[in-house]
């Protein structure tokens, strides 16, 4: 079994670990992130944001060369390649998420991951999916709102893995300090992760 553990590092790209800053995204996180805004204001930044940052996370999302016809002539273009990248919310809140990572790849499959802590033993415990059985040549995408310790993300990405997925990217919106500085290690040299 492929396992990417906490402390064991994986290797993020540094450019693929934060949302680039601007005062725009500075100010669109401090509202967010105030206790006193508004739930229909937050839901509209957490949009905003992740269109912002699905971005800069799709700028290696794979695509393949087609040649069209345009009114005036034969163009070659490019488009997004098969299999289709699949984008995995992790439930319920990675939802919230949904909607700006399908506004800038509007084709793109979408999965669902059911994780949440046990009580007792703190691992994380997978109740619900909605996945292919096979993710071999498949871009993921897995959306969370916040990286809080980082175990459910390792084991979203983990989850992945097993079914074949060798290219993941996890985007985030708010990191804790502790989930935010971890520093992981894929087991598995043929996986590409990143983080943003």
């Amino acid at each position: 079994m492929r396992r990417c553990e906490p402390g064991c590092g994986i290797r993020l790209s540094p450019c693929a670990s934060t949302l680039p800053t601007t005062p725009l995204i500075d100010h669109k996180l401090s509202v967010l992130r105030d206790e006193r805004t508004p739930s229909a204001v937050f839901r509209q930044l957490v949009d905003e944001l992740v269109t912002l940052l699905a971005y800069e996370a799709t700028r290696e999302v794979r695509t393949e060369e087609v040649e069209i016809r345009t009114p005036v002539a034969l163009a070659q273009c490019r488009r997004l390649a098969d299999p289709r990248p699949i984008v995995v919310p992790i439930l319920r809140a990675g939802l919230g998420m949904l909607e700006g990572m399908t506004r800038l790849l509007p084709t793109a499959e979408v999965g669902f991951l059911g994780m949440k802590r046990d009580e007792d033993t703190l691992e994380v415990e997978t109740y619900a999916n909605r996945l292919p059985d096979d993710l071999s040549g498949r871009q993921c995408f897995v959306v969370d709102p916040m990286l809080a310790t980082g175990h459910t993300l390792v084991a979203a990405i983990d989850y992945l893995l097993e079914r074949g997925a060798r290219d993941v990217t996890a985007l985030c919106l708010i990191a804790a300090p502790e989930g935010g500085s971890r520093r992981w290690r894929m087991r598995s040299a043929s996986a590409r992760t990143s983080r943003w």
